[in-house]
């Protein structure tokens, strides 16, 4: 339960500083496509970490559920791939990054549907 709250609060702080770094520290340094790109990467991390803190609230409720824990590393691994694949694209250009952005997407979708589960389950 702690230890998802926790990892969605960093994430979320990450996502404000990063959301700021990014129309702030950037604006001027990147056009408009990678910055909207960063802003994806910036919106689905703050997304996922409001759905960590769900998971940690959740396993407060139901302590022994391996189908929301399952669910949270998912999201953490999302957040990692997808986001952090975007935020790469962005600064470096290099197109071969985006190809690792699904993963994290379905990781994402993996998360929520572990979620679905586990309510049907244990709720």
């Amino acid at each position: 339960m702690k230890t998802f709250i926790i990892i969605g609060a960093i994430n979320a702080f990450l996502a404000v500083a990063l959301g700021a770094f990014g129309a702030h520290g950037l604006k001027d340094r990147l056009d408009a496509h990678y910055l909207d790109i960063w802003k994806t990467g910036v919106t689905y991390q703050m997304f996922h970490a409001t759905g960590l803190f769900i998971i940690g609230l959740l396993l407060g409720k139901v302590p022994a559920s391996t189908l929301f824990s399952w669910s949270g590393w998912l999201m953490l691994a999302g957040i990692i791939l997808f986001s952090g694949s975007l935020y790469l694209l962005s600064l470096t250009k290099v197109g071969v990054l985006g190809a690792i952005t699904p993963i994290g997407g379905v990781c994402f979708l993996a998360a929520w549907i572990l979620i679905i589960f586990g309510a049907v389950k244990h709720l």
